[in-house]
């Protein structure tokens, strides 16, 4: 019996599945991984709905020389990687024309306006609410001048009316005093909360979708078999074919190997990230913090705190470099002295990134029944649950809530 396949079971896929599944429909879920092995594994538990703001703009090319040039810096590309790179990085640059920021600005916000609305609803759905903090997010500053460069992000912000309040010193000790004292002023982002283990949330919703009737599938896709301008059966590496009613492709950084198999490449990279986990920390935190001078975040989550941040491009096979997560420590510690980097786990993973930072969400432009959810970037656990509400209402033809041309696969 033809089914509905989605390919990837990180947390847009899973969700994406879990949402088809309610609708009465026959979904596999597949994956050569568990549910949550990937990027959802270590990502670092935010709903960031204030993190939209495209990542090329031209306040960023300028310090992008000085970032490539550091070895600790927030930005590393490994130079054997590098031609490879070229084609993203000249769409990077063009995505950073004054005119086209602004466009790409409110794609990411017409997205971050729904997240909370469809996210607690799917936690409702699910019994999950338990799962979603009541606490914000502090962005840290040690003085002005850092207050000053992290402008154009508020002014973004105030423009798209989200939430945020200034406090100062005192109000920030009161909240968090486990913060060092040369952290002279904060912004409270309260509606970037945080999930308390992002791969249980998987896990979770795994299980929901499976008692619903779903399938999940473990096995490597290798190539689709097509037939009147679609896709009809998506082969296995074990020899496994799936036949198929439609095919959702959200394998996260992996999904521009299966778009080539069908011929329509996107311009999709890996941003590797790293994290630190550490189960015995010695302080207690309620927000998640982010320290933009610094390029790092630190949340509560999983057990203990996390601490991540920073990009490397150096694609899907090369080894990690946990210098990068080390680092990240380093800076932890200058925010909060006391920290104890106790019981760690390092860590590191692909974010999926497109150049312009907005992700692919959509009908394939050359078969008919292939849909994309997938470069969602540092926003994967964010979007995930708005992404699932809108792939289901186009597959199951239901208006959705947004105007999905900003999204669509052949944008490029």
């Amino acid at each position: 019996m033809p089914s509905i396949v989605v390919v990837g079971a990180g947390i847009i896929g899973t969700t994406i599945a879990y949402q088809l599944q309610r609708t009465g429909k026959r979904v596999l879920l597949v994956d050569k991984n568990e549910p949550g092995r990937g990027a959802s594994f270590g990502n670092m538990a935010s709903i960031a709905v204030t993190e939209f703001m495209p990542a090329s703009r031209p306040g960023v090319w300028a310090q992008m020389p000085k970032w490539l040039l550091d070895p600790e810096g927030p930005i590393c590309v490994r130079p054997g990687y590098l031609p490879k790179l070229t084609p993203w990085f000249l769409r990077f640059l063009a995505a950073s024309r004054p005119a086209k920021v602004r466009e790409l600005e409110a794609s990411g916000a017409a997205l971050c306006a729904r997240v909370h609305e469809d996210l607690s609803q799917l936690l409702k759905q699910t019994g999950l609410e338990h799962m979603l903090s009541d606490q914000g997010c502090l962005s840290l500053y040690t003085d002005e001048a850092e207050f000053r460069a992290d402008r154009e992000h508020i002014e973004v912000l105030e423009r798209f009316g989200f939430a945020h309040q200034v406090l100062d010193q005192a109000a920030l000790q009161a909240l968090e005093p486990a913060l060092g004292k040369q952290i002279g002023k904060a912004v409270l982002f309260p509606e970037n909360r945080s999930i308390s283990d992002p791969h249980k949330l998987v896990l979770e919703l795994a299980q929901r979708f499976t008692a619903l009737g779903g399938e999940i599938v473990r096995g490597e896709v290798v190539q689709f078999d097509r037939s009147n301008g679609g896709v009809s059966g998506v082969r296995l590496s074990d020899g496994r074919v799936l036949a198929v009613e439609e095919v959702v492709l959200a394998a996260g950084a992996y999904t521009a190997r299966l778009s080539k198999l069908i011929g329509e490449p996107i311009p999709l990279e890996t941003e590797r990230g790293y994290h630190t986990q550490v189960m015995a920390p010695g302080i207690s935190m309620r927000h998640s913090i982010i320290w933009p001078a610094k390029a790092f975040m630190v949340t509560p989550t999983a057990g203990g705190v996390r601490i991540g941040g920073t990009v490397e491009m150096a694609g899907l096979e090369a080894l990690p470099n946990y210098r990068r997560a080390q680092v990240l420590v380093k800076r932890a510690k200058e925010a909060l002295p006391t920290l104890q980097v106790e019981g760690i786990s390092e860590w590191m993973g692909h974010r999926p990134a497109m150049p312009d930072t907005v992700p692919v969400m959509g009908r394939s432009a050359t078969q008919r029944n292939v849909w994309y959810a997938c470069g969602h970037g540092h926003l994967g656990l964010t979007y995930a649950a708005t992404t699932a509400r809108l792939l289901a209402d186009l597959i199951t033809g239901q208006q959705p809530p947004v105007d999905m041309t900003p999204y669509r696969v052949n944008r490029f």
